[in-house]
């Protein structure tokens, strides 16, 4: 016990001390941070001002009322809030419309630098009527998202002709077709927690990944160390005192505890900004209405536990088996193409974080739920998005460990014959004499 103990206090310090962990403890979530927040502020600024040209070929008031609505829309909300679309209504005439074309933006230049051309031009006809087709002509129409703003605009104007064209007024049209926003809200064990639908996903999306980097990050750590000190022959010296199951053991349990000691530097964090939002924007000099849009999700103490006992199932069950990889090859070459079923295994645990958001109680999510190799992801997600019953997650862990104690042993059979193996990779059938023999 001693040895082994031995093995793990070397591994854990080994590795604490270095400034890669230091870096890493503080820049992977800051890294997260910055990702976040890019993509908050890329979404919220848009891409500027879009010169639009209604080029108005419908009887009546229709190409008005479009011209209307579009300079009406708005990017951003309050006093922040700008004009999405500078437009000007064309009326169609012989040689108009190719006029129009000539003055778009050309593909070539940046918008600044072309001032007076447009972006792009909608052919308002009859036809848009009946068929709900509005033709739009311009330089960049792969924006799928400015795309979707743009027909989102024209929707209500579309159904406000229509029905007006029927004798409904117009002033009723407009208000019965007003913006209509869902409003999601969580609800556990029948309480409201607080959190929006975007907040349950950023939960999820986070823990997966973190689920997801740490076991394969950790996991090739193992394997690296187990070939390094076997290509360095220290491994006969170590086996000299140590048995090979000790020094396996104490490997994967020595990474295990620095990568579940890093999870918990991370996880504390996260109690404490979940618990100080208010005064954390307050600093960051946020405005009030800014403020209440920010919803972090809740990290709770029985969330925070499972996803710690999953993280350390999953790590032995990984571990261990890039340990064995590590064990059979005898090159960095060989490891890494040995390593594939192993890291391919990690992977389909982070693919089934969409399935499981999209349906937490369905039979699918029930048994990956209880594969040892997808469990580590899908318990945890499971659990975030509604609490499991307790025989469900009893029978996870249990399932997960009997998935663990079996990977560990045939990990440890081929590990003890592999790291005083030299030369050739062996092949299925060599190791499954290894596992048979050892």
């Amino acid at each position: 016990m001693r040895k082994f103990i031995a093995v793990v206090t070397r591994e854990f310090r080994e590795r604490v001390r270095t400034r890669a962990f230091v870096i890493s403890t503080v820049l992977i979530p800051l890294f997260f941070a910055l990702m976040i927040a890019g993509q908050i502020v890329l979404s919220t600024r848009g891409a500027g001002t879009w010169r639009i040209a209604v080029v108005d070929a419908a009887q009546g008031s229709f190409g008005a009322r479009i011209e209307a609505a579009l300079r009406d829309a708005k990017v951003g909300t309050g006093a922040s809030a700008a004009q999405k679309y500078r437009v000007e209504r064309i009326t169609a005439a012989p040689g108009r419309i190719d006029a129009v074309k000539d003055s778009l933006v050309p593909l070539t230049g940046k918008r600044e630098e072309v001032p007076g051309k447009l972006d792009g031009f909608l052919l308002v006809t009859e036809d848009a009527l009946t068929s709900g087709a509005i033709p739009y002509y311009g330089g960049n129409v792969g924006s799928l998202s400015e795309m979707d703003n743009l027909q989102a605009a024209l929707r209500p104007v579309v159904l406000t002709e229509r029905l007006v064209r029927e004798g409904v007024g117009a002033v009723a049209v407009q208000e019965a077709s007003g913006r209509v926003e869902l409003v999601t809200s969580k609800i556990t064990d029948g309480k409201l927690t607080g959190e929006s639908g975007e907040s349950s996903f950023f939960l999820v999306y986070v823990m997966t990944l973190m689920m997801y980097f740490a076991l394969l990050f950790y996991g090739i750590q193992v394997m690296s160390s187990v070939l390094e000190e076997k290509t360095s022959r220290i491994v006969e010296v170590l086996a000299s005192s140590v048995t090979p199951f000790q020094l396996m053991l104490g490997k994967v349990v020595g990474v295990a505890s620095v990568g579940l000691f890093q999870l918990g530097i991370w996880a504390m964090a996260g109690l404490y900004l979940t618990a100080n939002v208010a005064p954390i924007l307050s600093i960051l000099h946020m405005s009030s209405d800014a403020a209440r849009g920010v919803q972090l999700p809740t990290v709770t103490l029985p969330l925070l536990a499972v996803f710690l006992l999953f993280f350390v199932l999953g790590f032995f069950l990984f571990a261990s088996l890039y340990a064995a990889v590590g064990a059979m090859c005898s090159s960095q070459q060989d490891a890494n193409q040995t390593q594939h079923p192993v890291t391919i295994g990690i992977v389909l645990g982070l693919m089934t974080m969409f399935p499981l958001m999209n349906d937490p109680n369905s039979t699918l999510a029930r048994t990956l739920s209880l594969i040892p190799f997808t469990a580590p992801f899908a318990t945890p997600i499971r659990y975030s998005v509604a609490p499991l019953p307790l025989v469900e997650l009893l029978l996870s862990i249990l399932s997960t460990i009997a998935g663990v104690l079996i990977m560990c042993w045939i990990a440890s059979r081929i590990y003890r014959i592999g790291i005083l193996a030299y030369g050739k990779r062996p092949g299925l059938a060599e190791l499954w004499r290894w596992v048979r023999t050892a």
